[in-house]
C-alpha cells in the first residue's frame, strides 16, 4: 500500500528549475526555508503538498528547546493533532548532516512514519544524522535549510516552556503559524546554505598499536 502511495507521490512531483522556497509567517516573525528536492524527493513533495493545502496555517510550534530544535507542523493551539496524509518513506541516507538551520521531518519509532511535523536544528545534531538503516541509527530526513530568519527561529526556541499532558518543552505561548506559502519569486539567502554533504568531517584518530607483552626470562637451570 505505502509503496504505491510513494510511487504516486514521486510521479506527481514537479521538476524544479531551482530549489523551491517556503516562507513561514508567524506571530513571532517570518523565516524562509529552501528545500532540497534532489536530495529528498518524496519528503519534499509531501512537505510541499501540506504547504499548498494550507495545512500549516493555524498550527503552532509545540516544542522548543534552546540550542537544540524547534518543532511544529502538526498541532493546533489546543495542542490537538491535526489529521494528516499517509506517512512517507524515510530518506535520511542522502548524505546530508543535521547542521544548524537544517529542516528535517519528524517521525515515530517506525522508520517510514513521517507525515507533517518538522523540526529545525539549532546546533550540529550529529546523532540525528543517518548512520545505518536500522532503528536507533537511521536518523531523520532533511528536506531543506532556513536561509532567512534563523534569528527568528532561535528566539522562538528560547521561549519559556512547560509540560502539557504528555508533551514536554511546550512554549508557554506557542508561536502561531499564520501562513506558510511557496514564494513565487526566490529570495537571496542572508544565511548562505553550505552544501551540508560536503562538510568536512573530523578525521578519525589513528589507533595505537597494543603494547607488546614481554615474557619474563626463564630462570637458569641449576
Amino acid at each position: 500500500m505505502y509503496t504505491l502511495l510513494w510511487a504516486l507521490l514521486l510521479w506527481n512531483t514537479p521538476t524544479w528549475a531551482q530549489p523551491p522556497q517556503v516562507e513561514f509567517q508567524t506571530d513571532a516573525g517570518s523565516f524562509v526555508i529552501e528545500l532540497y528536492p534532489d536530495k529528498s524527493p518524496l519528503n519534499v513533495a509531501n512537505f510541499m503538498a501540506y504547504v499548498n493545502d494550507g495545512f500549516y496555517n493555524g498550527t503552532v510550534f509545540h516544542r522548543a528547546v534552546k540550542g537544540f530544535v524547534l518543532q511544529g507542523g502538526g498541532l493546533g493551539p489546543d495542542m490537538k493533532h491535526k489529521q494528516t496524509r499517509e506517512p512517507v518513506a524515510l530518506e535520511s541516507n542522502n548524505g546530508l548532516e543535521h547542521l544548524p538551520g537544517t529542516v528535517a521531518i519528524a517521525r515515530g519509532e517506525s522508520l517510514d512514519s513521517a507525515t507533517s511535523q518538522f523540526f529545525i536544528n539549532l546546533t550540529h545534531n550529529r546523532f540525528l544524522s543517518f548512520q545505518r538503516m536500522e532503528p536507533g541509527y537511521a536518523g531523520y530526513t532533511i528536506v531543506g535549510r532556513v536561509i532567512r530568519g534563523l534569528d527568528v527561529v532561535e528566539r522562538m526556541a528560547a521561549t519559556p516552556t512547560t509540560v502539557n499532558g504528555r508533551l514536554k518543552d511546550v512554549p508557554l505561548q506557542p508561536p502561531l503559524v499564520m501562513q506558510a506559502s511557496v514564494l513565487s519569486e526566490p529570495v537571496m539567502a542572508d544565511i548562505i546554505p553550505v552544501p551540508v554533504a560536503e562538510v568536512e568531517k573530523p578525521a578519525k584518530p589513528k589507533k595505537k598499536a597494543p603494547a607488546k607483552t614481554v615474557k619474563p626470562a626463564k630462570p637458569a637451570t641449576p
